[in-house]
């Protein structure tokens, strides 16, 4: 490719609206174009790697006994309704009707769509275990896109979906989908990622992993442990429970609290540790106005929403409380009879004494509440989010906190949708039995992006080799000069003809601005033609991460030593 065709543009400065790296980098090099809020176009450089992932993804799913099919983008209401999604989901899944008036959805996810598939055509345990995965546009109504390709609304992604008869042979193949998503991420390029335990959500089922890219950006929260291999999500991550002085147990009583409202208003009216209160947090529950959740924590803990929502199978949002019986900053577990609302005690509260709660009357709470005895609980949940510095469950060591971005996930899901949609086989006793499913998913162009998040440095992106748009980046420096221009052509075809990846920047422009679009492309190899290399029949190679000081070789051997540059590269990641 000559960089004088190419499509696009590349920019010196950052725009002034994006604040997230990867965002900025593949808009200034000429990777992507914003159409509207988290919808991009894609152009050239960008859709070769996706391309590139896609291969390896491919490969690797074949590698597993994948099988590649493709499923429609829209579908109709009725598929959804058999899973019981259709109203289940909110905001983020986009339905619409078509001239026929019929109601239909634009795909977020597939789940309905592999059962649908499979049902009737799949009969029998001899056809099973088998894996079907598809590379698809979806759309997402997300709330807050964010981030370039990291948070957007229409994405690509690869979506697999496994059936099989046993819940033993679902975790064989768990196992084998868990190593290869190990393998894409290694050969894609990345370096910092991580699996852990994670919160099955809107998808369903028991167990699930992610797997995260930690950066500083990332929107996730991940619990580590110092000591140990413990990994998990935020959403599922839990902790010993410290031991805390709750001081002398008294007898309760109403005390006057003023305007004090907050934990820390109430704390420091009274004079006390947020340790010793309780907190009440309050949620409405989607799609149903009369419903309330109400939860008791422990002053100093947050309420992690979904393990309240897995706790209480609602899904949940903060309340307003501007109406109603409850009195916000005054709330207590005194006094509540509405049948509407449900009450959680996280575990944070069991055996706690000397506590100060709301009185459930304005500018008042109550002290001196001893759980075990005024309460008289009869369950506790963990609800409460992992703090920084909690003991770990598995080894007793420090826990610590660290943000990532969720690149891929694979969840056991059961029987949640091949029951809810009528799919049977028959055993080898000849008796119908519902098939075991597992999910297995990567965004794409997240990946590419949270791999530009990664891997970057003050003159642009850093792509690794697997994945780089063009492995080569030949410039000509000087096209005037004649011998420059035949020598710079002459490689130009012959690395064509080796079949190696080249971008040939045949431009008439400053040496500076052809470095400088080099480097914001990320291309791995600059190979510079000029009259100073050629005085003594060279060419100057250069690599882009900088782990070799530039070196020239003779232009006959350049091809040949671009090649073993990328052999090795391949070699080193089995690719």
């Amino acid at each position: 490719m000559k960089i004088s065709k190419l499509v696009g543009v590349r920019m010196r400065e950052n725009p002034s609206d994006i604040t997230i790296t990867s965002h900025s980098l593949m808009v200034r090099a000429g990777y992507i174009k914003g159409v509207a809020n988290g919808i991009f176009s894609l152009l050239p450089p960008a859709k070769r790697v996706q391309l590139k992932i896609e291969k390896i993804i491919r490969e690797e799913m074949d590698a597993i006994d994948g099988q590649e099919v493709l499923f429609p983008v829209t579908m109709p209401r009725e598929l959804w309704e058999e899973s019981g999604r259709y109203q289940a989901i909110q905001g983020e899944l986009v339905k619409f009707k078509d001239r026929n008036e019929k109601d239909m959805v634009l795909g977020m996810t597939h789940e309905e769509a592999s059962v649908h598939m499979a049902r009737n055509i799949i009969t029998s345990y001899n056809q099973m275990p088998f894996m079907i995965y598809q590379i698809q546009t979806k759309f997402r109504d997300e709330l807050r896109a964010r981030g370039g390709l990291i948070r957007v609304r229409e994405f690509t992604m690869k979506d697999g979906y496994s059936f099989h008869t046993t819940q033993e042979d679902l975790e064989k193949y768990y196992d084998r989908c868990f190593d290869a998503y190990n393998r894409i991420f290694k050969r894609i390029g990345m370096k910092n990622f991580i699996a852990v335990k994670s919160d099955t959500g809107m998808m369903g089922g028991s167990v699930a992993h992610e797997y995260i890219l930690l950066t500083d950006i990332g929107e996730d929260t991940i619990v580590l442990c110092k000591n140990c291999d413990y990994k998990a999500n935020m959403e599922v991550g839990v902790s010993k429970m410290e031991k805390f002085d709750y001081g002398t147990d008294t007898e309760m009583k109403e005390v006057f609290t003023a305007d004090a409202k907050d934990i820390a208003e109430v704390c420091q009216f009274l004079k006390i540790d947020e340790k010793n209160t309780m907190k009440a947090v309050t949620y409405a529950v989607k799609g149903d106005s009369d419903k309330l959740v109400l939860v008791f924590v422990r002053g100093d803990m947050e309420v992690n929403e979904a393990k309240l929502k897995k706790i209480t199978q609602q899904d949940v949002m903060p309340a307003d409380l501007s109406e109603g019986q409850l009195v916000a900053g005054n709330i207590g577990p005194f006094g509540i009879d509405n049948k509407n609302i449900t009450i959680v005690y996280d575990n944070s509260l069991e055996d706690a004494l000397n506590l100060v709660c709301g009185a459930n009357k304005e500018e008042y709470h109550i002290t001196g509440v001893n759980v075990a005895r005024d309460l008289k609980v009869k369950e506790f949940h963990d609800v409460s989010k992992v703090k920084e510095g909690e003991k770990c469950t598995c080894c007793d060591g420090e826990l610590y906190l660290s943000n990532g971005i969720e690149i891929g996930n694979i969840f056991q899901l059961g029987t949640k949708y091949s029951k809810s949609m009528g799919m049977t086989v028959l055993d080898e006793n000849g008796k119908s039995i519902t098939p075991i499913m597992g999910c297995y998913g990567i965004g794409v162009g997240r990946a590419m992006a949270s791999i530009v998040e990664e891997s970057n440095d003050e003159n642009g992106i850093l792509w690794p080799m697997s994945i780089a748009p063009w492995q080569v980046f030949l410039a000509n420096i000087k096209p005037n000069d004649l011998e420059v221009k035949e020598k710079s052509e002459m490689l130009y075809e012959e690395m064509k003809k080796a079949k190696i990846e080249v971008l040939f920047d045949d431009r008439k422009q400053s040496p500076g601005v052809k470095f400088k679009d080099g480097e914001m492309l990320g291309i791995p190899v600059r190979v510079v033609v000029s009259p100073r290399t050629l005085e003594n029949g060279e060419a100057e190679i250069t690599m882009r991460d900088g782990s070799t000081e530039p070196y020239k070789v003779k232009i006959e051997n350049i091809v040949s030593e671009c090649k073993k540059i990328i052999e090795n590269y391949m070699k080193k990641y089995e690719i």
